[in-house]
């Protein structure tokens, strides 16, 4: 079997399988959330990785080598965040072409900087390699007193979000298409796509606040919902109406701005589950505006293609062609993530 066949996250079930027989008895999350996690004398320890690959993520001819540096700090930053965790270290992995301009990787690295120091987080060292391509590994360390965990969700939560979600793809949208939209809608419209905000501090405020179960939204909102409920043993009734979409993108890209809110991705959002008091203490406590879009329910049935079930204003359910981003799919030729 090849692994387009069996596909990335059943890949990494069989992985998890493997290497979950090796766990010590101090690692309490290991493969199969936003980052591993294990107990220290002093604290909860979180690491997490990702890997950017030129022409499969990103394309030089739509993103600056700063934006760049930038962006691939903020996805594993938003992983830290998603466990409710404080970032503290970067390591990065470099894979160069040797034509590659040395004042390209030093904008790379500004990039990053830019970003580290907004969150007190220090680049300590990595590799650098030749490589047909461009690729940008990262691995970040942080710590928690409280985990944030995708298998925490119960029947009878209510399901909310952080921010507004949709603008990441509809820039997405606009860079490949090369849309025209006005000066001020293309700067947001790139912004949001590009030099995505971890919600860093919205993660550990949830964790204050006694949320139990969180996800990053990274690969779609129907997509890693699916995840959350899958690692928790539940369902979940999402309602379209109530998905926060920015004006601009509802201006500028209509009624296909509900699906870009819905598979696009790369919105790097926060997605969380509580019962209704606590998230009621969480929309006082955070930073940023927090929109319950549904609410979790028993397995319907245990069908996993059940597990998430969508519904329109009038009540009716939505079928959706697609939940968001598989990687080994898309190698195989369907729109991705190129940015």
């Amino acid at each position: 079997m090849k692994v387009s066949e069996l596909g990335e996250f059943g890949l990494i079930e069989l992985l998890a399988k493997i290497v979950g027989k090796s766990k010590g008895e101090s690692v309490l999350i290991g493969i199969g959330d936003d980052a591993a996690c294990w107990r220290t004398e002093a604290s909860l320890q979180l690491a997490t990785s990702d890997t950017l690959i030129q022409d499969v993520h990103f394309t030089l001819s739509t993103i600056t080598w700063r934006a760049l540096g930038w962006k691939a700090l903020a996805v594993n930053l938003s992983d830290i965040a998603a466990m409710g965790g404080l970032p503290q270290y970067a390591l990065v992995s470099l894979g160069l072409p040797e034509d590659t301009e040395v004042e390209s990787v030093a904008e790379l690295y500004e990039g990053m900087k830019e970003l580290a120091c907004l969150f007190d987080v220090a680049i300590v060292g990595g590799d650098v390699v030749g490589a047909p391509v461009v690729v940008l590994g990262l691995a970040v360390v942080g710590v928690s007193q409280n985990i944030l965990t995708r298998s925490a969700a119960t029947p009878g939560d209510r399901i909310a979000v952080t921010g507004c979600l949709g603008a990441s793809a509809a820039g997405l949208a606009m860079l490949r298409k090369g849309l025209k939209f006005d000066e001020k809608t293309t700067a947001t419209l790139r912004e949001a796509h590009l030099k995505p905000h971890p919600r860093v501090v919205e993660g550990q405020t949830l964790a204050r606040h006694g949320v139990k179960a969180a996800i990053d939204l990274s690969d779609g909102l129907v997509s890693d919902l699916d995840k959350l409920c899958k690692a928790s043993g539940v369902g979940a009734r999402l309602f379209t109406s109530q998905v926060p979409v920015p004006p601009v993108v509802r201006k500028s890209f209509g009624d296909d701005s509900i699906n870009l809110a819905l598979t696009g991705g790369e919105d790097y959002e926060l997605l969380f589950t509580a019962q209704g008091e606590i998230i009621d203490k969480v929309r006082e406590a955070m930073p940023c505006p927090v929109t319950v879009i549904g609410e979790i329910v028993d397995e319907p049935g245990g069908e996993e293609p059940g597990r998430v079930k969508i519904f329109d204003e009038q009540g009716n359910e939505v079928k959706l062609d697609k939940e968001g981003w598989e990687h080994f799919a898309h190698l195989k030729g369907d729109s991705g993530q190129v940015y």
